[in-house]
C-alpha cells in the first residue's frame, strides 16, 4: 500500500478548543481518525502526525524522502515564515512525491499576515477553507495523482 503522511503543525494539537469557531469541534484525535479512514477507502495507508516543534516536522518531510511517503502537510504558523520547513517540502517534491498543502480555514481571508504561505510555491498543490474536509480532498488528491502516474 501507497504511504502518505499527515503532517500539522503548532497549535493544530489544540483542535477542539482552539478557536472552535475558525477550526472547528473536532479534535486532533478526530482527525487522526478520519484521515486513517479516508485513506483505506483509497487503498492508501495514512499516518497523521502532529508536532509544535518546527525541527521534528522538518524531519518528518526528510523520512517522506527516504520511504518515499506522500506528504498532506497542515504547517500551520510554520506556513508563514519557516524557510526550513519549506526546503524540506521542496526536497519531498524535487523527489518526485506529492504534497498537498492544506488549511482548516481559508487564510486570505483573515488577518494580512496570514496571506502569503512559503511553503505554496514548492508544493504539489493547496487546499484551504474546507475546514476536516480540506485533508479528506488533499488525500483524494494524492489518491487521483498516483492513478494519472499509473
Amino acid at each position: 500500500m501507497t504511504r502518505v503522511l499527515v503532517l500539522n503543525g503548532p497549535n493544530l494539537g489544540r483542535l477542539g478548543v482552539r478557536e472552535p469557531e475558525i477550526y472547528g469541534a473536532d479534535t486532533h484525535a478526530d482527525l487522526v481518525a478520519a484521515a486513517a479512514g479516508w485513506g483505506a477507502e483509497l487503498g492508501l495507508t495514512v499516518d497523521a502526525r502532529q508536532t509544535d516543534d518546527e525541527s521534528e516536522i522538518v524531519g518528518w518531510l526528510h523520512e517522506a524522502v527516504d520511504t518515499r511517503a506522500h506528504v498532506v502537510l497542515n504547517p500551520a504558523a510554520f506556513t508563514h515564515y519557516s524557510y526550513a520547513l519549506r526546503d524540506a517540502a521542496a526536497q519531498v517534491t524535487s523527489s518526485g512525491l506529492l504534497l498537498v498543502e492544506v488549511h482548516l480555514s481559508n487564510p486570505h481571508t483573515r488577518e494580512s499576515f496570514r496571506h502569503y504561505s512559503v511553503v505554496s510555491g514548492v508544493a504539489t498543490g493547496t487546499i484551504a477553507g474546507f475546514g476536516f474536509r480540506s485533508y479528506r480532498l488533499a488525500i483524494e488528491a494524492i489518491a487521483q495523482g498516483l492513478s494519472l502516474e499509473s
